[in-house]
């Protein structure tokens, strides 16, 4: 049976969380007694003993917690020991022996440690340490362990090999494989960090295209609060988005209000949901949405659930209104397209089921996935409030009690049933200094049809260091913008979706840069000026940091490298594709509208929406370098 977030956090117990500002400083700190207290047990009976048996210098676990300025201190000194927030990850020449990075695996970027030195010479290692950076802030959360796994730490951080060999001490990984509460403690920061930035979103849940006068009405009165939940005040059902993609999977924007670091650090709202989630250090419900609506509204004795079924924390309030359920699937579908033979194309499908049911009282639902057996699933996830009891050879039953608004109900990997929506390749070269000449063919929807169609479909060709003076060209179908620096290539625009049949497009033509005037490097980054007043863009080298440095030369920040590729870091250069399709799943993942099931039996439509997007989906130029994972050898 597949591992549940409930199984997950209730099996996670929290000794402290820390959150430090961009200048290392800690802003915000919870530490909880309870937790600490089954820790310095454990310290006190059998660590000690084994510790003089094996004949230990020195104790270097702490059966205390450090003070939030040893915290600001450790964490600044790691910051320079290991030369970023979150260190290279892999063993390098700058390593030392005693840093995460000396352990050379990349987990540790995540999982980190902190020594913390005290001038009583009481000097101890505090691991692992869930390190989540989120805005300007950094969030640290300590699970609890057994001290036996903190030395099982230490002693691979201090091994002279590199790597792990047969019959050697154990990796992280698989060190990490015994404790369930690293998984919980990532839960937890994620979601502080969302309260902190304020991201937090519901799911979304996407109405048909032509729904009932009914079910228009209620979406219309819902989202205006008129459809109640029950007879006392509280909070309307949260708003059924008609949007037309998720911002978690089709990577829309957020509103002002929701940009990272936008507003100071909430501390009363943060103490609130800790004390409301994690009361004890033991997490409950990490459901924001949930705690803020009880917190806002409270209970009343006039609704009260029916004495023979118990109410579950993920559903606080009930629902009276008119009845119905509502499906959501959602996949996304990331690409990297070399067209070489060498290189496999590599293609995936991360998705989620989406669900809201507004039914009265505290029914339970049951339904079955369908189109299983030719899907490929990878991995698996699960609500808290789901139960598994069946599995066929192309099915899978479900039943779950529904909790109150947006949910989503599970969440799987799996790869394209028919193939990618959009194949062919791209191919770029330099005629001159300050032209390129580019090549497109592709076809759209090869082997898809009816009902999947296709929304829209955009190709963008970004030059993030080269300013666009013009370019030539008239595509076989479709439009053509640009901007100063990107060509977009309007395939198929919204309003005009292609269903039931595939579409080839070709374009090719020529691209005017403005003339580099200067390169020259300031320390180790290289700073380009252009012609006609064009914008110029200086890093500072002075301390440089290498987490900046790498994320912003993912960003494309940086000039080309030579003259053969000038236009993506280190010679790469690549299209990437956006595309929404409807009508129905690409791995051939349904559910059965007609076949829900909600007992007690009621009277309450279903509907099932499917949405396609593209997640990371990049046509890499075959004329150029390109970058791809190394194939295992068998």
């Amino acid at each position: 049976m597949p591992m549940t977030e409930t199984n997950i956090i209730s099996r996670c117990n929290i000794r402290a969380i820390w959150i430090l500002n961009n200048v290392d400083f800690v802003v915000f700190s919870r530490r909880f007694p309870t937790v600490e207290r089954r820790w310095r047990a454990a310290c006190n009976s059998g660590y000690k003993k084994v510790a003089v048996e094996n004949g230990g210098d020195k104790a270097t676990v702490s059966s205390l917690l450090p003070t939030d300025s040893e915290i600001s201190e450790a964490f600044s000194n790691r910051k320079k020991r290991e030369g970023s927030t979150r260190g290279f990850g892999i063993r390098v020449v700058e390593s030392v022996q005693g840093s995460d990075s000396w352990v050379d695996d990349p987990i540790v970027r995540y999982i980190i440690s902190l020594y913390i030195s005290r001038e009583e010479g009481d000097d101890f290692l505090l691991w692992p340490l869930i390190l989540h950076v989120k805005g300007p802030y950094c969030i640290l959360v300590l699970p609890l362990v057994e001290p036996k796994h903190l030395e099982a730490y230490e002693r691979l951080y201090k091994r002279p090999d590199c790597g792990t060999a047969i019959g050697m001490d154990p990796n992280v990984s698989s060190l990490l494989l015994d404790l369930p509460s690293i998984t919980g403690s990532f839960m937890v920061a994620h979601v502080i960090g969302d309260i902190i930035t304020g991201d937090i979103m519901e799911p979304e849940i996407v109405v048909s295209a032509s729904p009932s006068v009914g079910g228009l009405l209620d979406s219309l009165t819902g989202s205006i609060g008129i459809s109640g939940m029950s007879a006392r005040g509280k909070p309307a059902p949260a708003t059924v988005a008609a949007s037309p993609a998720s911002p978690a999977l089709a990577g829309s924007g957020m509103s002002d209000a929701q940009k990272v670091g936008s507003r100071p650090l909430d501390k009363d709202a943060l103490q609130s949901f800790i004390g409301s989630a994690m009361p004890f250090g033991t997490p409950l419900d990490l459901s924001y949405s949930n705690l803020s609506a009880i917190k806002l509204n409270g209970f009343s004795s006039l609704d009260v659930p029916p004495t023979d079924v118990k109410q579950p924390a993920w559903k606080p309030y009930l629902y009276r209104g008119r009845q119905r359920m509502l499906f959501t699937i959602h996949e996304m579908i990331n690409a990297s397209m070399y067209d070489r033979d060498e290189i496999p194309d590599s293609i995936s499908i991360s998705a989620q089921v989406n669900c809201r049911a507004e039914l009265e009282g505290l029914p339970d639902v049951s339904f079955s996935l369908t189109g299983l057996n030719n899907s490929h699933i990878e991995a698996v996830s699960f609500h808290p409030c789901v139960q598994v009891p069946e599995q066929g050879v192309d099915k899978q039953a479900l039943m779950f009690s529904p909790p109150f608004g947006n949910f989503t109900l599970m969440r799987y990997l799996t790869f394209c049933k028919i193939g990618p929506p959009v194949k062919g390749f791209y191919q770029l070269s330099m005629v001159s200094e300050n032209e390129g000449a580019f090549l497109f063919k592709l076809r759209l929807l090869d082997g898809y049809k009816a009902p999947l169609a296709m929304d829209f479909c955009t190709i963008t060709m970004p030059f993030p260091r080269r300013r666009v003076i013009s370019f030539s060209g008239t595509p076989s179908v479709g439009t053509v913008s640009s901007t100063d620096h990107s060509i977009d290539w309007k395939i198929i625009s919204t309003g005009r979706g292609v269903s039931g049949k595939s579409v080839e497009a070709t374009f090719s033509g020529t691209i005017k840069f403005a003339r580099l005037q200067t390169q020259k490097f300031v320390g180790s980054v290289r700073m380009t000026t252009y012609d006609e007043e064009s914008d110029t863009e200086l890093e500072n080298s002075n301390n440089v940091n290498i987490e900046e440095l790498l994320e912003e030369k993912m960003r494309n920040d940086l000039p080309s490298i030579d003259l053969e590729e000038p236009f993506c870091w280190q010679a790469y250069d690549y299209a990437k594709v956006s595309f929404k399709i409807m009508g129905a799943s690409v791995s051939g993942i349904s559910i059965d509208a007609k076949h829900v099931s909600i007992y007690p039996a009621v009277k309450a439509p279903v509907e099932l929406s499917t949405q396609v997007t593209s997640g990371v989906y990049i046509l890499w130029n075959t004329l150029g370098k390109c970058p791809s994972a190394a194939m295992p050898v068998a």
